[in-house]
């Protein structure tokens, strides 16, 4: 008789079962049932029916879902844990791997087409998401028809062609017979499945299958039109294979991830749903097409650049998203300064004519000129003796304008790459030929990504510093680390230890990685770009930027309170009445993570650029004076154009 071993609190239970048609819920009731038998002090748990909990296997953490039967999702001798919710001696669950799942349920269905040519990072993140579900278009796939027919002709023919009729690699002079086609293919992806660590979030790996599609869309891959919708029809049921995060130097491009991506679709290791968390991918794959793995399938799975552009086109949204909140949180913490607006005049930066520093001069401008929104705060001190401000404040439009424009360097190359396709050989159904090339070389999202993790640490940098004077009662004016009865309070003193600690590991993980190549493949891919690295380790710069600046906040709405009753100005005074939609003054001292993690929640889903925007843009398209004349020996060069300035030089 099939028996399985369920965990429930600190005791392991074993639950004999005579038909496996049971479902787990069933399971589950019998696995209490026993625990209350064994327990008869319990902690609370009196009607089993009435017990809400959730099962999840002890090994892979897979979720299962309480209508499976048993015989689909379980093997004789498993074990399962059960944890009661609301149950503080349940142990701590996790319904999937680290990078929480944040899939947005689908009240409708929304498409979006492919075709291999117009994807943006923003379109991908949204496919992350789970805002869209996907299709290709008829250009699409009749490109991908026409290189699949020159593929199965080269085969009958016994031509030679690298990846198709030879080995990988340092076998590449190596030519397999027709009859073990299918087995080279299938044996690529599982070798080639040698991955480590954590596997990537669901958004993640919906972004890395969606932009695999994209390109395997353009039509130059030779993949089948068959195999191409099984995997739409995965990435549109959520049906996700396991992904470690680690094992990809970046060229001959991703391949340790992709082929992990490839291999659940075989219907082999691991594989995700939103219904069952981690299962192994035989059971997923119940309701989804398996690939087959005709001729160069396996290869035009697998080659390409698709796991650093997607986990580059979630860091350049990101990046983009808390470079133009960082002005909003600046311009507020130069208000509880009692700071000057004079270094955001407009003459002065258009000396200087950076796209970027212009952008953020006007931000700050229109966040703070006192005749469009009058600011008490602002008004208290216009007759001080003070002449400027420190750099942290005065040069925000310098150091947050390169940021700025850095960030519209590395989205142009991810947008790019995401339309790119990456594989070798390529296959030109319209010359009649496929031709080995270097496309799979991650050398151009690696280097920008680097760039990027160097500038927009940039934004956490100068943070810091705004928090330490905030905090600083020589510096601020205001008590000492933002609470009243300071000595009995601590307030935002550890609050800007951990910025201070996040500023410092950025420093680190700002080296480059695309520096640095190792030979790999027997010297036959003796430069690879480690692309990948370059990736991960930008996410976790611009993370840390989000929680710095996340603290900066707090802390200048809490010096607001200290300025009260003034006011300041209309947009900023929006910006406070946000925060403390989630966060209420500090009176004295209390938890303190929650409320850093409230306001970084905010910045992520960019509630503090939704409430500023209106105004900046109101005051960018009717409040924009004449500019004074300047002498035309000033500069020599006219201000570069740029797609991302929306308003003329004031």
């Amino acid at each position: 008789m099939p028996r399985f071993t369920v965990h429930i609190r600190d005791e392991w239970l074993a639950v004999p079962c005579r038909d496996t048609t049971n479902t787990i819920r069933w399971l589950g009731h019998e696995a209490l049932k026993r625990y209350i038998k064994n327990k008869p002090d319990n902690g609370g748990i009196t009607a089993v029916k009435d017990t809400r909990f959730v099962v999840r296997r002890c090994q892979g953490l897979g979720l299962l879902d309480a209508d499976d039967t048993i015989e689909d999702v379980l093997e004789d001798n498993d074990f399962v844990e059960l944890a009661i919710e609301g149950d503080t001696m349940s142990p701590d669950f996790i319904p999937c791997a680290p990078g929480v799942s944040h899939l947005y349920p689908q009240t409708h269905t929304v498409y979006l087409s492919l075709d291999g040519c117009s994807l943006t990072s923003t379109d991908l993140v949204n496919l992350g998401r789970g805002l869209y579900k996907m299709k290709l278009t008829p250009e699409a796939e009749k490109r991908v028809v026409q290189a699949r027919d020159l593929l199965d002709t080269i085969v009958k023919e016994n031509k030679v062609v690298y990846g198709i009729t030879t080995g990988f690699g340092k076998f590449a002079r190596t030519v397999i017979p027709v009859s073990k086609l299918k087995e080279l293919q299938e044996n690529l992806v599982r070798s080639h499945s040698a991955g480590v660590g954590n596997p990537l979030s669901p958004e993640r790996t919906r972004m890395l299958l969606a932009l695999r599609i994209n390109v395997l869309a353009k039509g130059y891959s030779g993949i089948s039109l068959e195999t191409l919708h099984a995997m739409i029809q995965a990435f549109n049921a959520s049906c996700l294979s396991f992904v470690p995060e680690k094992g990809t130097v970046g060229a001959s491009g991703d391949l340790a991830p992709l082929s992990h991506l490839a291999l659940g679709l075989m219907g082999e290791g691991k594989m995700w749903s939103p219904k069952s968390g981690w299962a192994d991918a035989k059971y997923r794959l119940l309701k989804v097409e398996k690939y087959s793995a005709f001729p160069s399938q396996g290869l035009a799975l697998i080659n390409g650049t698709q796991m650093i552009t997607s986990l580059g086109a979630e860091a350049v949204e990101r990046a983009q998203a808390i470079a133009r909140q960082a002005d909003i949180i600046a311009a507020l913490t130069l208000e509880v300064q009692k700071g000057t607006t004079k270094a955001f005049d407009s003459d002065i930066h258009r000396l200087r004519p950076h796209p970027g520093q212009i952008e953020v001069a006007l931000r700050f401008r229109s966040l703070l000129d006192s005749d469009h929104h009058p600011s008490q705060i602002a008004e208290s001190h216009r007759f001080c003796d003070r002449v400027q401000d420190a750099y942290t404040m005065r040069c925000c439009p310098q150091v947050h304008g390169i940021a700025n424009d850095t960030i519209q360097f590395v989205q142009n190359i991810i947008n790019t790459e995401i339309n790119s396709a990456t594989d070798n050989p390529m296959v030109f159904a319209e010359r009649g030929e496929t031709i080995s090339g270097g496309n799979f070389h991650g050398e151009y999202p690696a280097k920008a990504l680097d760039f990027l993790a160097i500038a927009v640490h940039e934004l956490a940098s100068i943070s810091e510093r705004r928090i330490e004077r905030l905090c600083n009662p020589s510096l601020s004016e205001l008590p000492a680390f933002l609470v009243n009865e300071g000595g009995l309070n601590s307030g935002f003193m550890i609050a800007h230890c951990t910025a201070a600690a996040l500023v410092s590991e950025n420093k680190v993980l700002c080296h480059p990685s695309s520096v640095d190549s190792l030979s790999t493949s027997a010297a036959t891919e003796d430069h690879v770009s480690m692309g990948g690295w370059a990736a991960r380790k930008a996410l976790r710069v611009i993370e840390h930027v989000e929680q710095v600046l996340a603290i900066e906040l707090l802390a200048a709405c809490q010096g607001i309170e200290f300025l009260r009753p003034l006011r300041t100005t209309t947009p900023l005074e929006k910006v406070y009445e946000l925060v403390r939609s989630v966060v209420k003054p500090w009176i004295k001292d209390r938890f303190m993570s929650p409320d850093i993690e409230a306001v970084h929640r905010l910045l992520l889903d960019q509630k503090v650029w939704n409430v500023a925007k209106p105004y900046i843009d109101k005051y960018q398209t009717e409040y924009i004076p004449e500019s004074r004349p300047v002498s035309p020996t000033a500069f020599s060069l006219e201000p570069p154009a740029s797609p991302r300035k929306r308003v003329r030089h004031e």
